[in-house]
Parts: structure tokens; sequence; C-alpha cells
């Protein structure tokens, strides 16, 4: 049965998969950028009998929520809170990687250059909306689960994750759109406003089907780490590395 503690009560050599919950959190939000988002895809709707696109990224990067709430959940925010950071500078060194190497001259012999410009090659004004969003979205989600944990005594899990997951991807949508798209060549401002809250609903969606999964993993690390953090007396500024 897992301990109730404080967030600071327990050191940090204490956790056995924290690490690994990281790297998972790393991991999907790099991909989902890398993979996902660069591809528009399309989805067969018989009751509409129409083909629906949507950006491909929205299949895998709802996930980094689930993973985000879990380690709110499991760990407290200030852990989090780190792990932020650390996705954060990923996302950052990997748009200053991709920018370096498409920059390189291609040599004459390797005809791909137009091809690895179309992948890789990022427009300033998404990158930076797309971090910013990102950053936002995410510790708004962090807060408001660890806020409701201790507003609920840390009953009814489904709440929070929904919850919290309702306020960080709208924070998300409502600066990543608006930033990268609106008064941008072929969008139009009801465009931008429409796929705003198409992206928000379909990802809040993904949160609502991932529940019992969440559940499970909640429960699993809960057992194994031993503890139960409540983030009583944490500080909530994202601006520091303390925990």
């Amino acid at each position: 049965m897992p301990t109730k503690v404080s967030a600071g009560g327990v050191a940090a050599g204490q956790f056995r998969y924290f690490d690994f919950v990281m790297a998972a959190f790393v991991a999907i939000i790099l991909l989902s950028n890398v993979i996902g988002a660069g591809k528009v895809a399309q989805v067969w709707l018989p009751g509409l009998n129409i083909w629906w696109p949507f950006g491909a990224g929205i299949l895998f990067f709802p996930i980094s929520y689930v993973i985000g709430d879990v380690l709110t959940e499991v760990y407290g925010y200030a852990r989090a809170r780190r792990v932020i950071w650390a996705g954060t500078f990923a996302v950052l060194f990997m748009a200053f990687m991709s920018w370096v190497v498409v920059a390189l001259p291609p040599a004459p012999s390797w005809t791909n250059q137009a091809a690895y410009e179309t992948i890789f090659g990022q427009v300033p004004r998404i990158v930076l909306a797309s971090v910013c969003a990102f950053w936002a979205g995410e510790f708004v989600n962090s807060y408001v689960l660890a806020r409701m944990k201790i507003w609920t005594q840390g009953r009814a899990l489904w709440a929070r994750t929904i919850g919290s997951t309702i306020a960080g991807e709208g924070v998300d949508s409502l600066i990543f759109y608006p930033l990268a798209f609106w008064g941008a060549e072929g969008w139009t401002n009801d465009l931008v406003l429409k796929v705003l809250v198409t992206q928000w609903a379909l990802k809040v969606s993904w949160e609502v089907i991932l529940t019992p999964v969440t559940y499970l993993v909640v429960g699993f690390l809960k057992r194994r780490e031993g503890v139960d953090v409540f983030d009583e007396g944490t500080d909530f500024t994202p601006f520091t590395a303390r925990v």
C-alpha cells in the first residue's frame, strides 16, 4: 500500500522507475515533432460520407499529456517540472540540429536535399509556436492535476487527468494555432479557429479513451515506488529546478 508523503519527503534515489518515465516523455515529444508533425493524413467518416484530414502527430502527441499526468500523480509537480524543462530543451536542440543539418551544402552526388528540406526544414514561426505551446500547456496540465489531487484528497483520478488535460491542451492549442498560423498565407482566421477547436477536442478525447491505461500505469508505479506524493507546500513556480 503506497504511503502518503509530501513532495519533498522522498529522496530522488528512492524512485526506481522515474528515469524510465522521463525518457518515455521526452521520446514521445521528440518523435511526435519529427515523425508525426509533418504529415497530414485522412480518415473516412461513414456518417458524413467524407474523408476528414488530420495532422498525423495527433495520434501520439497526446500520449505526452498522459505521461505528464502519470509524472505529476506519482512523483509530484516538482519532479514533473524538471521533466518538462528537459523536454523543452530537447525540442529546442532538435530544432537547432535540424536547422544546421538542412543548411549544410549537400554533396553533388547526393540528390535528396529537396526531400530532406521538406521533412526536416522548419519554419521559425512554427518552431517558436510549438515550443511555447508545449511549455505552457504541460505546466498548466501538471499544475491543475497537482492542485486537484490536494482538493480531492487523492480521489477521482479520472477527474484530475481529464480536467488537467482540458486545461493544458486548451492552453496549448490557444497558443500554438494563432501564433503559428494567424494571418499566414492559406489560413483564414475562421480556419485557424476551427482547427484549434477540432484539435483540442480530439486531444481531450484521446485522454478520455486512455483513462483505463492511465489507471493501470499509475497503480503499478505507486505500488512499486511505495509512495503517493501530494504537493502540499510545493512551490509551483515553473522557474526553479528545486524538488
